[in-house]
């Protein structure tokens, strides 16, 4: 079973950057990995931020296409999201998650988002 556990977030000004981490266990060989926020202002909505597949191949949402940067260490066993340039609308709380087809979630966002696992979150506040 793949566990996931995130860390990172915290309070920024707009503009300002922040690095997210996930560190995974498990066997993650079938598994494409990526991250997520909820968007509390939207019931409970999960938008599909991006992800990377077990070729290196990264996919973003045309809301953060840009700015933000999804990559992870060698062994697998560190997700990262390079966040810069944050905007007000970024505050949420982001997760990490691994499904083999988490790439049909990216730049959606719905309440019904089907995953194999879930991280429990770490918040991002930014502010002006």
């Amino acid at each position: 079973r793949v566990q996931l556990a995130e860390s990172g977030g915290g309070s920024v000004e707009a503009g300002g950057s922040l690095r997210l981490s996930c560190v995974v266990s498990g066997d993650t060989r079938n598994y494409v990995m990526g991250w997520f926020r909820l968007i509390d202002n939207m019931g409970d909505d999960r938008e599909g931020l991006a992800v990377i597949d077990n070729y290196g191949g990264t996919y973003y949402a045309d809301s953060v296409k840009g700015r933000f940067t999804i990559s992870q260490d060698t062994n697998k066993g560190t997700l990262f999201l390079q966040m810069d340039n944050l905007k007000l609308e970024d505050s949420a709380l982001y997760l990490c998650a691994a499904d083999p087809n988490l790439r049909l979630w990216v730049g959606r966002v719905t309440k019904r988002v089907v995953v194999d696992a879930w991280g429990q979150g770490t918040p991002v506040t930014v502010s002006s």
